[in-house]
């Protein structure tokens, strides 16, 4: 599966942005979605993640309420709506695909990884 991540970029804080993943795989409607980020020195952490039909979600606390995971089935896609950004968002975001049902936190559990896209939130 080979996934391509989009729609990062520079904002000001308080701001939105939308970011998109677009899986080359037929099966994508089989893979449970994660989005992470890992900002500049440090590790990185999950953002959010959505099981394979879309009805189950997962947060990191630091995004609960403000950003928001969604799937499109018939456009291979996986979106992360990003609002009331802070500085501290800012970092390179990545999708990845991962075979395990159960929406794992863990980013050794994900198999596919796309290459980044940086969002720059400025205060």
């Amino acid at each position: 599966v080979q996934l391509q991540a989009s729609g990062g970029g520079l904002v000001q804080a308080g701001g939105s942005l939308r970011l998109s993943c677009v899986a080359s795989a037929r099966t994508f409607s089989t893979y449970t979605m994660g989005w992470f980020r890992q900002p500049p020195g440090k590790e990185r952490e999950l953002v959010a993640a959505i099981s394979k039909s879309g009805g189950s979600t997962s947060y990191g606390d630091s995004v609960k309420g403000r950003f928001t995971i969604s799937r499109d089935d018939t456009k291979n896609t996986a979106s992360l709506q990003m609002n009331s950004l802070k500085s501290e968002d800012t970092a390179v975001y990545y999708c990845a695909a991962s075979s395990i049902v159960a929406l794992p936190t863990s980013s050794r559990l994900y198999r596919y990884w796309g290459q980044g896209t940086l969002v720059t939130v400025s205060s």
